[in-house]
């Protein structure tokens, strides 16, 4: 019973004031650790937020690569266009030029998918090909940069050092998908099969026209389409009187 009124200390030889202090110290550095604790980490970003800043680089380098071309182009104005830090880029890409192969996949895709829709909404050569054609226009009017970013691609290809080994994926999905629907207008009747390299020889003139030549107006645009249905189906060129 002697032990009441005691002070029972696990600071031994220490004053009351002494003990306060010490207590006093751990809680502040406790509360300063909690605080800091709550900071955001540093490093790649959230999955929720990554595929939206992603797509948003790849939005705006399609714009800076169409009008400006690769070599204008820096990381640095792509990230101030796109709302974010130089450093903070490399989160997503490992180079410029691992930006514009998302770009170049990114515009194959969205354009070959509607194409592909087109081209199976119709039962003969020529009826496909007038309903690319179509689509090729409403890409052009929904989305002008897909055609000026092929146009300008094409372009930097041929003169920038470090694009001319990149593999072209518009030369190659465009020779696939046009010689699939040209070997269908041979096997319908529509092309001779002797015919067939100078079919795929005009669409590729074509295709590669419509988006170099006049993409950036559409109504030339309009008018080039018009003019090659017109043409398809007999109707633009007669025999003289």
């Amino acid at each position: 019973m002697g032990g009441y009124g005691k002070s029972i200390s696990v600071f031994p030889g220490t004053s009351y004031q002494q003990r306060s202090r010490y207590l006093l110290a751990m809680a502040k550095g406790s509360s300063a650790k909690s605080k800091k604790s709550d900071k955001p980490k540093l490093g790649r970003p959230p999955a929720s937020s990554s595929a939206e800043t992603r797509g948003r680089i790849v939005d705006v380098a399609r714009r800076c690569f169409a009008e400006q071309g690769f070599e204008a182009t820096t990381n640095r104005s792509l990230a101030k266009e796109a709302g974010i830090t130089t450093g903070a880029i490399y989160h997503y890409f490992e180079s410029k030029l691992d930006i514009f192969q998302a770009v170049d996949t990114e515009v194959q895709t969205r354009v070959y998918i509607r194409f592909r829709a087109a081209e199976r909404s119709a039962d003969t050569f020529v009826g496909k090909l007038e309903a690319v054609l179509e689509t090729a226009h409403d890409l052009n009017r929904e989305d002008p940069t897909l055609a000026q970013f092929l146009g300008a691609s094409r372009i930097d290809r041929k003169r920038v050092a470090e694009l001319k080994d990149v593999p072209s994926h518009d030369a190659q999905n465009r020779t696939d998908f046009f010689e699939a629907m040209v070997d269908f207008g041979v096997k319908n009747g529509e092309i001779k099969a002797a015919d067939k390299q100078q079919v795929l020889a005009l669409i590729r003139t074509v295709t590669v026209g419509l988006t170099d030549a006049v993409s950036s107006d559409l109504t030339w645009h309009r008018h080039a389409i018009d003019a090659l249905k017109a043409l398809l189906e007999g109707r633009l060129v007669h025999p003289p009187r």
